[in-house]
């Protein structure tokens, strides 16, 4: 039991440092990743959370252009680059098979960037894995929280730098 609550109040913590405004750099370099199986449609329903700032200066530095995640007329050039990034640096399997992730598209959220992705064409999840490498180019102590949700059955972790995946079974 002190287990379970020492991982809450963690991560309680992370959420409440990365949901706060702070118009210099912030102190922790954290992405969170919900991958959720919709039994309904039968698709995972993928969204990732990463500071914008953090973003916008690994996507600059890797494909040598000028970013700003922010501004709608570059929305179309932004939508690449980030499709780019993600689908090279997070991959989800299911059911111990790699799945192909197709990629939906961003929002800004106050000082965070959502991403959302999805996998269709799975009809049951009996284990999910994720593989994330977010910003890990950039920060070595980079961390990544990661969600996996069947139903009402939620299973979590945080993945440190150097470390990649987190996988579970239902």
């Amino acid at each position: 039991m002190h287990l379970l609550n020492t991982k809450f109040v963690t991560l309680f913590l992370v959420f409440t440092l990365f949901g706060l405004s702070n118009k210099g750099k912030h102190p922790l370099h954290v992405s969170t990743t919900e991958v959720n199986f919709n039994s309904k449609d039968k698709t995972l329903e993928i969204s990732s959370r990463i500071f914008s700032d953090d973003f916008e200066a690994i996507l600059g530095k890797l494909y040598k252009q000028k970013t700003d995640l922010a501004n709608p007329a570059l929305k179309t050039q932004m939508d690449a680059l980030v499709r780019k990034y993600m689908l090279s640096h997070l991959q989800v399997k299911a059911n111990g098979k790699p799945v192909s992730l197709n990629y939906i598209g961003f929002e800004i959220d106050h000082e965070a960037t959502n991403i959302y992705m999805e996998a269709e064409k799975i009809s049951s999840l009996k284990s999910a894995e994720v593989s994330s490498t977010i910003l890990y180019d950039m920060f070595d102590d980079q961390m990544s929280i990661v969600h996996l949700v069947k139903g009402a059955t939620r299973k979590s972790s945080k993945i440190l730098y150097p470390d990649k995946s987190f996988s579970a079974n239902f």
